[in-house]
C-alpha cells in the first residue's frame, strides 16, 4: 500500500464514506494533479510528515445554469480535499488551495465540487465567500459566478489556465508547495 492509498483512506474515513476515493492506482490512470502539503520539520528524522492533500482534475459535465439551461462544458474539479484531522484549522487547508489556485491559474468560483462535505463547504464560504450554488441534477456544486468567465471555442466551452492542446495524457502527478 503506497502513501497516496493510506491518504485516500484517511479521506474517506473522515468524509464518511464506504471506500476511498484517491488511490495510487487512479492517479495512475487518471488525468488529476495530487497537490501533497507536508511539513518538512516533523519527525522522525526530519523526514517530515504529510499534512493533507488536494486531488483536482478537468472532467467534462453537463451542468445547469441560473436559467436552468443545460451547458456542456469542462472545468477544473475538485475531487478530493484532505488536512489530517489534528492539523485542521491551523491554516494549511487554505494554504494548499491557495497553492493549486495559483498553479492551476483558476478562480474558486470556477471550479466544480465533486460531493463537497459540509466542512468543505464552509470552508469555501469563509475563505472565498462562496455561498450561493447553482442546483445541479449531479453530485456536483458549482456556485454562482461558474459561467461569468466561460469561454467558448473550438470543442466546446474551455477554462481560463488550462491549456487543452497541451494536456498531458496521462499526468497522475504529485507536486506540493515550493
Amino acid at each position: 500500500m503506497t502513501i497516496i492509498d493510506e491518504l485516500g483512506k484517511a479521506s474517506a474515513k473522515a468524509q464518511h464514506l464506504p471506500a476511498p476515493i484517491t488511490s495510487a492506482s487512479r492517479m495512475q490512470s487518471n488525468r488529476h494533479v495530487m497537490y501533497i502539503l507536508k511539513d518538512t520539520s516533523a519527525r522522525p528524522a526530519g523526514k517530515g510528515a504529510i499534512v493533507g492533500f488536494l486531488k483536482v482534475g478537468y472532467k467534462k459535465l453537463f451542468v445547469l445554469d441560473d436559467r436552468e439551461a443545460h451547458n456542456e462544458v469542462e472545468p477544473l474539479c475538485i475531487l478530493d480535499f484532505y488536512i489530517h484531522e489534528s492539523l485542521q484549522r491551523h491554516g494549511h487547508g487554505r494554504e494548499l488551495f491557495q497553492h493549486m489556485l495559483q498553479k492551476e491559474r483558476v478562480e474558486p468560483h470556477q471550479l466544480a465540487i465533486d460531493r463537497p462535505s459540509q466542512k468543505l463547504l464552509k470552508f469555501l464560504n469563509k475563505h472565498y465567500n462562496l455561498e450561493t450554488t447553482v442546483p445541479q441534477v449531479n453530485n456536483f456544486v458549482i456556485f454562482e459566478g461558474f459561467f461569468a468567465h466561460q469561454h467558448q471555442g473550438h470543442g466546446g466551452p474551455r477554462w481560463p489556465g488550462w491549456d487543452h492542446s497541451t494536456a498531458p495524457e496521462s499526468q497522475g502527478g504529485l507536486t506540493a508547495p515550493t
